[in-house]
Formats: structure tokens, sequence, C-alpha cells
């Protein structure tokens, strides 16, 4: 997938008018695009639809018009756009209660590291996490994470041939697998090139 440029994004006042529609149709393309492990983790795979949303929705709300702020906001977002032989995640952990939260933050530390994707019956393939930095500290995760999967030649060609897609968490305190439903496979597999 291209990077987003500059040109392509909306001006402030033409992304006010046309906010609510293009809110809805990121929102729907979105569903197709979740997967909960679990009932505590949900994967949120990216891509240049719902990279382009971010970034004009942080431009919206800090007033950023200026052409290098613009620039920077696309420099951090742009690198969670699928390269085409992967795919890009926005992990959370997610417990209502903040205390019950911080409890499980403690317990769940590295749960990032083990986190992967079998394609088919290929290999696992551990997730990378936070390449952007560190998230976690000596006492507990953090509540988000940012994830690729790197996919072999193997799982690359499975995952665009319709194999199943198993995602999983391999921590001592959550081990959860799921197989994807069809909706996020077909998004995931058009993802790669």
């Amino acid at each position: 997938m291209q990077k987003l440029t500059a040109a392509e994004l909306m001006k402030l006042e033409d992304y006010a008018g046309q906010r609510p529609a293009f809110r809805q149709r990121v929102l729907e393309h979105k569903k197709q695009r979740k997967l909960h492990i679990g009932q505590h983790l949900t994967l949120l795979f990216e891509d240049r639809l719902t990279i382009q949303y971010q970034v004009q929705e942080m431009l919206r709300i800090e007033r950023i018009f200026e052409r290098g702020a613009i620039e920077e906001e696309l420099g951090a977002y742009n690198p969670l756009i699928p390269d085409g032989n992967n795919w890009k995640a926005t992990c959370l952990i997610e417990y209502e209660d903040p205390v019950e939260r911080a409890r499980h933050l403690a317990e769940l530390k590295g749960i990032e590291d083990l986190i992967w994707v079998q394609v088919g019956e290929g290999p696992r393939i551990a997730a990378i996490a936070d390449e952007d930095m560190d998230r976690a500290n000596e006492t507990k995760t953090s509540a988000v994470h940012f994830l690729r999967f790197e996919l072999d030649q193997v799982s690359l060609g499975a995952a665009q041939a319709g194999g199943t897609l198993r995602f999983g968490v391999s921590h001592p305190a959550y081990s959860e697998t799921v197989e994807a439903a069809e909706p996020v496979r077909k998004a995931l597999a058009a993802d790669l090139a």
C-alpha cells in the first residue's frame, strides 16, 4: 500500500463538511478489520483508509494546517500502513474497571511479544511489537501496542490463496486462539501485494 501524502488529505474546512460521511464510511470499513482474541484483547488492523482517518482527526483536533506539521503527522502515522507483505495492527488490552486493568497489565507483562498469527497449516509467526517505542516498563505492559506481522513467502502465498488465519496469544496469564471470520480474512488478504 502506498503511503499517504499531504496532497491526499482534506483541508480542515473541507474535512469539517465531509467528516460525518467519511467517519461513517471508516467505521463500516473497520468492522471487517477488528479481531477479538478472547475477552480482553482486540486487534484493529490498519490500512491506508484507517490511517487517513486518524491523520485527518489529529489535524482537526490539533488545528494543524501548516505544511511542516502535517508532514510530521504523516511521518508518525505512515509507518502504520501495511507494506504488502505484512499486517499492522493496534493491539488493545481492555478491562473496564481501572483497578482490574492495572492488576491485569502487571500480570500480562510481555504479552505484546507473545501474540502470533498462523496462516493455514504454516508456522506461527510472532508479532513484532512497538517498533516506534517501548510501551512497557519493569512492572507492567501498556494497554495499547502497535504490532507488525511480517509474513514469509509461504504464509504470504497461503493468505493470498484464501488460507485460514488463526491469531493467538501464548502468555501464561492469557492464552487464547481465534480463527479470523471470513470478512476479516478477506480484508487482510486484500492488504497483501
